[in-house]
């Protein structure tokens, strides 16, 4: 299962989409992909709440003009003015929100999930799904989600380094996270496989989550082997 990924001229001489490296023998890719942009621009940048925020603003100018006195020629022009700055702030977002989204690449291998992330300096982790004790998968109406891994105790990430790729909120203990990505509970799924068959590994949890991936919990619990 895969995705398409925007492709850039800066990345034309990566040995392998999103990858720093050649996958070496015995490794294969399971999924690929890239975060939605429509959905990083309404959940991670809040657009809807923008939006409001400077309408409201613009309300407010026209009612304090008209209650005022104001000349129509005044209100107008000082709520063109309003509308046009805001028009710039949330183009400016709307352009971030894209271009985060469309120079992220996450892949999962059979043996690792690898986040190409950064727009101008581009960064590569690799996280062992062996490093991996648990994650969550949380979905949306519209069918894109979140995939937060948790890893191991001794693996220290700094949040400036991951944002926004990162589980909300989390910041003390950040959460290397797939954002955004559409098909959500079909990429858990292929990750909880992925997980299984790498560590060996058939617990109830994991069984639970093939069958029920709106919300996945801790799927990869060493509560039993197989």
């Amino acid at each position: 299962m895969s995705l398409n990924i925007p492709s850039s001229p800066e990345h034309e001489f990566e040995p392998e989409l999103g990858l720093p490296e050649k996958l070496p023998e015995g490794e294969r890719i399971l999924w690929q992909g890239s975060p939605d942009v429509k959905a990083m621009l309404l959940r991670v940048f809040h657009f809807k709440g923008l939006l409001i925020y400077f309408g409201l603003i613009l309300l407010y100018q026209i009612i304090t003009g008209v209650t005022d006195g104001e000349a129509f020629s005044a209100i107008f022009f000082s709520s063109l003015r309003i509308a046009i700055f805001s028009a710039i702030g949330l183009s400016l977002v709307a352009l971030l929100a894209y271009l985060m989204a469309s120079t992220a690449v996450y892949t999962i291998t059979n043996k690792r999930v690898v986040m190409r992330i950064g727009i101008v300096l581009n960064m590569t982790f690799n996280f062992p799904l062996k490093m991996i004790e648990s994650a969550d998968c949380c979905v949306t109406k519209q069918g894109t989600g979140d995939i937060s891994l948790k890893l191991s105790k001794d693996t220290k990430i700094a949040i400036f380094h991951l944002w926004p790729h990162s589980r909300p909120s989390h910041w003390a203990s950040p959460q290397p996270t797939l954002r955004c990505i559409n098909n959500c509970s079909e990429v858990a799924k292929i990750l909880v496989d992925a997980w299984a068959t790498q560590n060996n590994v058939i617990t109830r949890s994991v069984q639970a989550a093939q069958h029920n991936l709106s919300m996945v919990n801790a799927p990869y619990s060493r509560a039993e082997t197989a």
